[in-house]
Formats: C-alpha cells, structure tokens, sequence
C-alpha cells in the first residue's frame, strides 16, 4: 500500500520540457532533486567523490561552480566520471560558459545580464547549441541588475519577474528555448511571490528554491516551507534545498519534501508518532536507528511506527507495514493493513528491517515481471 495515494492529487502547472542531459525537466517528468558540490571543483577526486555520495543518496543533477580556467579544465575530467548530469554554475566570465559547453556540461547556469556584452551572451547561446547543452536563467532577490533596483527600490516580486523575462528574451530573441528559470530569494514570502507571479506569465520550467536558506534545521524548515506552497501549487519542475551542511543532506530534505506531497516516491516513508507515556516501546530511539538501518533502500514504500494503540492500528491500515506498541511488551505487527503477527521487545528494528528488505525484493520483483 502507498499512503501518499490517500493524499489529494496535486495538478502540476502545464510547462514545455527540456533535458540536462538524460534527466527531463518539466512536462510531465518527475520533479527532478538537485544539489551542488561545495569542493574546489579543480579538486577533481575531492569533487567526483562528493558528485558519487550525492548519486548515492538519489541526486538528479548536481549543479558545479566554474569561477576560473582551472574548474573548466577540471570538468572536462569530472564528468566521464560521474553518472548524473552535471550544471555548469557561470558567473560573470562568458569565457567560462563556453568552455563548460566544451568540458560536458548538460545545462549552464548563468545570469545573462552579468556575463558582458550582447554578442558575448551570443557566444554562450552558440556554445550551448553547439554541444547540446540547457541553460537555467538564475535570478537572486540578493542580486538584482541596478536598473531595477533603482526602479523598484528594493527587491520585490515585480523586480524579480522582469529580470527573468527580460533574460529570457535574450535567449528567446537569438533562438534558443532549451532553458529553465529560476527567481530565488532568502526571504520564503518574496521567493513564493515572484514564483507564482512568474509561473502566471511563462510555461518555462521552473528550478524552485530557498536560497541561503541556512543551517540543517533552520534550512530545512525554510525550505519545506517556502517550496511546499509552491509545490502544492502545482510550481516546480526542479528543487534544490540549500543547506549549510553537507550536500546528501539537501537531497534526503527534497525527496522528503516531494514524498510528503506525494508527489515523488523513494525509498521508505516511515509514519512515527512523537511518543508519549502511553508508548510501549521506546519510539524515538527505535525510529533513529530504523532510519539508519534502511538508508539505503530506494524502493518506495510506507511503514508505520506507533508507540501504542490509540492511532498505531489506524495508521497501518495506509502502510505496507505497520508496527503498534502493545501491552506487556508484547506488539502487532501489520502487512498491508491487516493483522499479521504479535511481536516481543527484543530487537525490533532488525525485526522490522528484515520485513522492510524483503517488502523491498517483492516490490521490485513485482515491478519487473510487469
């Protein structure tokens, strides 16, 4: 059972697809997961390794800072290496972004307004054709071209929106529609506004995110926040969760957040409840190492782990296995909503690990004789 199937169905916005590389972006394709390294990118061991952990935990594109000749150069031999598509991150030096284009870039981030002249930002549009790269209109509340501040008076929705459609236009006017956009902000209320007031006027794909959204707590409920109304309006082809801490941990919060949407499935949805004293068996503690004991299992599935009978046998009639804590530390477990079996305190997350494993094996049996 899938409980996010009880969940209402959320419409997403009707947008033109593009690709980075493999992965599809908009239209109909999953919300594709991001993150970016944080390694000097001419480290090539230091930044394939980081790319493999981030494969490793289900990113879809990792996104790569180009500041200078040497991290192009470092390109060329990180992405034979690695498996997801790499983004080229370009600022102000147009030089870098045809040069990404030539190391094997998928998609080249940039801010057409900061890389120079009209017909540098052509060289970049040539670059990009020519090796069938995507690009992403990356638009910062923090970092607004001066007319627009000048005309706004401060970061706003309004100034946000026509800084990615004045870029766009570029793009657009030398022929070149394989882009995504952007309108980030640190601020969730501001990001959100420019978001949905972008999304009324262009059918672009749309990369969501807080930035600078800050640690792993604060980050993640800023985030979950900001990118869950969007989502749940049907806005977002591609999310990155910026965090201060270590890149995984930006993809785990974004399946996270896709899963709790129903919107994207991966791996196990554990259902716990915050415990209490009716709880007959430590709950926090069980849920903790559960988390770690299955981490890498990508099947997607939903287990319930209550600490007594109040909402236990309720919640696992949605899950694919349900575990209730009962009296005299004796506990009922769940297959797919029913009854199956009564279980002792003694190791019951190698006991519900082992049910998971091989919930895990059916599934993907099941999926691949259909």
């Amino acid at each position: 059972m899938d409980h996010a199937r009880t969940h209402r169905q959320i419409k997403r916005r009707a947008s033109r697809q593009i690709y980075v590389g493999s992965v599809a972006v908009g239209g109909d394709a999953p919300i594709a997961v991001q993150s970016m390294t944080n390694t000097l990118t001419s480290d090539v061991k230091a930044t394939v390794d980081q790319i493999k952990r981030l494969e490793g935990a289900g990113a879809d594109i990792v996104r790569v800072s180009c500041p200078d000749e040497d991290s192009t150069e470092a390109l060329a031999k990180i992405v034979p290496q690695v498996n997801v598509p790499i983004v080229a991150d370009i600022h102000f030096h147009y030089k870098r972004a045809v040069e990404a284009a030539k190391a094997g870039a998928s998609c080249l981030r940039i801010n057409p307004g900061n890389i120079g002249s009209y017909e540098r930002v052509k060289e970049v549009i040539q670059a990009a054709r020519d090796y069938n790269c995507s690009m992403r209109i990356g638009v910062n509340a923090g970092s607004l071209e001066k007319y627009l501040q000048e005309k706004y008076g401060e970061p706003c929705p309004e100034a946000m929106v026509e800084s990615a459609l004045s870029h766009a236009k570029i793009l657009e006017d030398n022929d070149f529609f394989n882009f995504k956009i952007s309108v980030k902000a640190s601020d969730v209320m501001l990001a959100v506004a420019a978001y949905r007031g972008l999304a009324e006027v262009c059918d672009y794909p749309l990369h969501l995110g807080i930035t600078e959204a800050g640690g792993l707590r604060t980050g993640t409920v800023k985030s979950a926040v900001g990118m869950g109304m969007l989502l749940m309006d049907g806005i977002g082809d591609t999310i990155r969760v910026s965090l201060s801490a270590e890149p995984e941990e930006e993809i785990k919060v974004g399946f996270d957040i896709l899963k709790s949407l129903g919107l994207r499935h991966r791996g196990v949805n554990i259902i716990s409840c915050p415990s209490c004293a009716r709880q007959q068996f430590n709950v926090i503690k069980t849920v903790e190492l559960l988390e770690q004991k299955i981490s890498h299992i990508t099947t997607p599935m939903t287990v319930s782990v209550i600490g007594c009978v109040v909402n236990g046998p309720g919640e696992a009639k949605s899950t694919d296995i349900g575990f209730t804590g009962g009296g005299n530390g004796t506990h009922q477990v769940y297959v797919a909503g029913i009854p199956h079996h009564r279980f002792q305190d003694s190791d019951i997350v190698d006991h519900l690990a082992e049910m998971i494993e091989k919930k895990a094996r059916e599934i993907e049996a099941e999926r691949l004789a259909s």
